[in-house]
């Protein structure tokens, strides 16, 4: 199951961005997350549907 949330330094990696900047998708819920304790997890279907949807947006 771990392999299947990412943290969000693995986002930032990911989408190369800032920390703000994936806080900021995640505070204005443009990407799901889930919190377990004090831990924020992105699961790694909604990054790709959040990838999928701006290029779909972008193509528009």
């Amino acid at each position: 199951m771990s392999k299947d949330l990412l943290t969000v330094p693995q986002v930032m990696a990911r989408l190369q961005l800032g920390r703000s900047a994936v806080y900021d998708l995640l505070r204005t819920r443009q990407h799901a997350s889930i919190t377990l304790g004090r831990a924020r997890r992105i699961p790694t279907h909604a990054l790709t549907d959040f990838i999928r949807t701006r290029l779909e947006q972008d193509a528009a």
